[in-house]
């Protein structure tokens, strides 16, 4: 395992490949100087190779149990914890995020790695549906049908910029789209080639110590635009998963549905997640809620998905005092260095953009002016009826800032909500007392988001069962899904029906002994047990 100088080369399957003359290197945010390694983009030749070499090995990875596919994907998990300080290293020089937050991230993108394996080892996540033939049935007989999750092909994942660890390589995508039977193709991001490179590497070897198949994983360089859709058009991909801007997403969406075949593209694209500030609440918590938002805000330079880009309160003297309050907090942020030169320049843009709109008043900014790496914090307030004249308000602005909407009445509120476009979260903030008198804005907020909250901030998404982490568009491209969780895996599998099979052919999952001991849908019914 190599944990020096990362390697520049392209890894396709079991081989590496640096063909292209043409190399990238890795920026550290807060120098903008370049660290060592040069990283070769890929041509399309080795995107052809890496494709074709995925292609065949999903004929044989298709077929693995479940207790194989657990067997990989601890390894990657034990490779990416052995790779040691080199990588948090690595990772905290081409992203700009402290220590303590990488270790964590690496903690997450192991545990999720190790959560699919259960997963899979368990095995019942297939929805295993049996119905037995009743051929004296009248006036017809009744087929013998069965039914299983089965993996669908070559899954191209896109790395996103804001966790170069458990949404990038190894990240959910990988994880779960590799648990559920499918090879990946991963396309490295420009800010992170010498982390992918190391954790790409741990992946390569762990597929082959493990005998899984030549092709499974390949990792490429290049720029996001000319690989990205090149990945996207090639005719042997068959699912896109992606996380990052609505504009990048959007696009790769759309390059997708113009294909012969159009194939699904499950992209994550951001999201303002509002956040209700109820009276009681703001009457009795004022100050608390103040500094718990200051905080949400800030975390990670506001550089999470979650980040609670609108806080939408009554206009009375108790937001006036939670504004002051967010104010003092905001003023004495210390700016952080935001994952890239672009990010940077990108939150500035949108930020002034947003700020010179009609009605907007800048409540604070830090006074520390940090530099060029930077993004400063800021709050600015808007009132809800020059909120509701102008959809530009609802771009997310991504890193350390937030909007408060200002509202005359109940009515004024509801109108908030009902113009709001879909996100990933949703808040209330309240008393219990509040919740029966605001339901009616309660029971909108299901309508635009995939998580809702209370009482809590939307940042930190926890991994586990119960989660889902999207919404209804544009936050994401398919608000049935998740990328978060293990739910995650049902995006890289389709249902296969099998009708009047014969016994010794049929999958394990769906033969009339139960051997692999999981819960299936037997007439109707959940059940462990065998058919007799």
């Amino acid at each position: 395992m190599k944990k020096a100088i990362p390697s520049g080369e392209n890894i396709i399957g079991f081989s590496v490949s640096k063909i292209a003359k043409d190399v990238m290197r890795s920026m550290n945010p807060a120098t903008m100087k370049e660290i060592e390694g040069e990283f070769h983009e890929a041509t399309s030749g080795e995107i052809d190779v890496a494709m074709e070499k995925a292609t065949k090995a999903f004929q044989t990875y298709r077929n693995t149990t479940g207790t194989i596919r657990a067997k990989f994907l601890r390894k990657i998990a034990d490779n990416i914890l052995s790779l040691g300080d080199p990588l948090i290293e690595r990772a905290m020089a081409e992203s700009g995020l402290p220590k303590g937050r990488l270790e964590g991230e690496r903690g997450r993108t192991i545990g999720q790695l190790r959560m699919f394996a259960d997963l899979v080892e368990e095995g019942s996540w297939v929805e295993a549906s049996i119905d037995t033939a009743i051929l004296d049935r009248q006036p017809f007989p009744k087929a013998d049908i069965r039914k299983k999750l089965v993996p669908v092909g070559v899954v191209v994942v896109f790395t996103a910029s804001n966790f170069p660890l458990a949404f990038s390589t190894a990240g959910g995508d990988t994880a779960s789209a590799l648990a559920a039977g499918n090879p990946v193709v991963v396309k490295a991001h420009e800010s992170h080639l010498g982390t992918n490179s190391m954790v790409a590497a741990a992946i390569q070897n762990a597929a082959m110590v493990t005998n899984m198949p030549d092709g499974v994983f390949s990792s490429l360089n290049g720029t996001g635009l000319k690989l990205g859709q090149a990945l996207v058009r090639h005719p042997l991909t068959k699912t896109v998963a992606f996380t990052g801007s609505y504009r990048a997403g959007k696009a790769l969406f759309d390059t997708a549905n113009q294909r012969e075949i159009p194939i699904p593209v499950f992209s994550e694209m951001g999201s303002i997640n509002p956040v209700i500030l109820l009276p009681k609440a703001l009457e009795n918590r004022n100050e608390p809620l103040a500094n718990q938002y200051v905080g949400s805000v800030n975390l990670g330079a506001g550089q999470f998905c979650t980040n609670p880009g609108l806080l939408i309160g009554m206009d009375n003297e108790h937001l006036d005092s939670f504004i002051k309050h967010l104010v003092n907090g905001f003023k004495k942020v210390t700016p952080s260095t935001m994952l890239n030169e672009n990010v940077c320049k990108n939150y500035e843009a949108v930020k002034t953009n947003l700020l010179e709109q009609a009605g907007v008043k800048m409540e604070a900014v830090s006074t520390d002016e940090g530099n060029i790496s930077t993004g400063r914090p800021t709050v600015a307030s808007v009132s809800a009826g020059d909120f509701l004249k102008n959809k530009d308000m609802q771009e997310e602005v991504f890193g350390p800032f937030t909007l408060i909407v200002k509202c005359q009445s109940e009515k004024e509120l509801m109108e908030v909500v009902l113009n709001m476009q879909g996100q990933l979260t949703a808040t209330v903030m309240g008393e219990e007392e509040e919740f029966a008198k605001y339901y009616h804005v309660i029971d909108e907020l299901k309508e635009k988001a995939g998580r809702i909250s209370f009482n809590n901030v939307p940042t930190g998404v926890e991994v586990c069962h119960s989660m889902h982490h999207g919404g209804p568009f544009p936050a994401t491209t398919d608000s049935r899904f998740t990328s978060v969780g293990t739910g995650a895996i049902k995006r890289f599998a389709r249902p296969l029906c099998y009708q009047n099979w014969q016994s010794n052919v049929l999958p394990l999952e769906l033969k009339d002994e139960n051997l692999s001991k999981i819960w299936r849908l037997i007439n109707g019914e959940w059940t462990k047990k065998s058919i007799i």
